[in-house]
């Protein structure tokens, strides 16, 4: 077997309600600084909405086209000086007039491989998200290097059927990238690490920090956790950078000896008593 070994780079960081121009300065340098810190990556996650900060009244203000986007561009900078492949969180994509909360996957090159556009919007508790920008049509597992990485973006963790057909789709690396709220870190923490277990996967769990528009705040607990739930590095509320080498090869090794995938009923019919 193949031994592969992954250096993965997470950004934890608060965005400024609004602010395209002012978060995406505050990412550049939170990159530059921890891939300085950690000499270079092979992939960099950043949060959720990381260019306008979690209040969905303002995404269109800060909407850009993927092909002309300043924070896209910004990303490909990094990508192309530090030689690493950037799942970049979320902007406010607006395509032919519609808006998406999608996901730029950019590679070492600066090449942009895709997006992933968020599948599940959260219009609950006084957030609209569904009003404001479309849904997306399906998932998106992105094989960069001979690595898959099974995308997603916060809500998304309530929806463990996409991460199951992720891993039947041969993921190794889970990805959730969130704007999470504070009062809701028991679903967080345990969701995420749910997810990776039962997946036999690793997991990249990756929230904002700081201040809300309406005053409330970001969970700020990023996490990196192996293929049986352990965490591996995570950050609480500040911003920066949590960092791991991740061994596939003793994930394929684990895979092996409990193949849980071939334990799957073709058909749960529930039958009622």
């Amino acid at each position: 077997m193949e031994k592969k070994k992954v250096r993965v780079l997470a950004i934890q960081m608060e965005s400024v309600i609004g602010d395209l121009d002012l978060n995406i300065d505050t990412v550049c340098k939170l990159l530059q600084a921890n891939l300085n810190k950690y000499d270079g990556a092979d992939f960099v996650f950043l949060p959720e909405v990381w260019t306008v900060g979690w209040y969905p009244q303002e995404f269109h203000n800060c909407a850009e086209p993927l092909n002309d986007s300043k924070a896209v561009k910004m990303l490909q900078y990094i990508a192309k000086k530090y030689n690493t492949n950037i799942i970049g969180g979320s902007i406010i994509r607006i395509d032919n007039g519609k808006f998406y909360n999608s996901c730029p996957i950019i590679l070492r090159n600066g090449d942009i491989l895709g997006t992933y556009d968020k599948n599940h919007l959260f219009s609950y508790y006084g957030c609209d998200e569904g009003s404001f920008i479309e849904k997306g049509e399906h998932p998106v597992l992105a094989e960069i290097e001979g690595i898959k990485l099974g995308i997603t973006i916060c809500y998304d963790i309530r929806f463990p059927e996409i991460y199951r057909e992720y891993r039947k789709a041969g993921a190794d690396i889970l990805v959730n990238m969130a704007a999470w709220g504070k009062s809701k870190k028991i679903p967080w923490d345990s969701m995420t690490t749910a997810r990776a277990v039962e997946n036999q996967s690793y997991m990249i769990a990756l929230t904002q920090t700081g201040l809300l528009n309406d005053g409330t705040e970001n969970l700020g607990h990023s996490m990196i956790l192996d293929y049986e739930g352990k965490v591996l590095d995570e950050i609480e509320e500040i911003e920066g950078g949590i960092y791991a080498e991740l061994d596939l090869t003793k994930m394929y090794l684990f895979r092996e000896k409990c193949t849980i995938l071939k334990d799957i009923k073709e058909e749960y019919k529930v039958i009622k008593l």
